[in-house]
């Protein structure tokens, strides 16, 4: 009967971790993407700046 209830409460615990792991990832994730659309922005505005020129 405690084997059970210890697996049960390792199992939760790993659950969390892993859950709040990918809350991290996803975040990451969409930073890097607006890093990536603020880049690419930055990039059209030098390109069109010197094709002015």
């Amino acid at each position: 009967m405690m084997a059970k209830k210890l697996t049960a409460g390792a199992a939760l615990v790993l659950t969390v971790f892993a859950l709040s792991s990918c809350g991290n990832t996803i975040r990451g994730v969409g930073q890097d993407t607006a890093n990536t659309v603020n880049a690419t922005q930055s990039a059209a505005s030098n390109v069109d700046a010197a094709a002015a020129n």
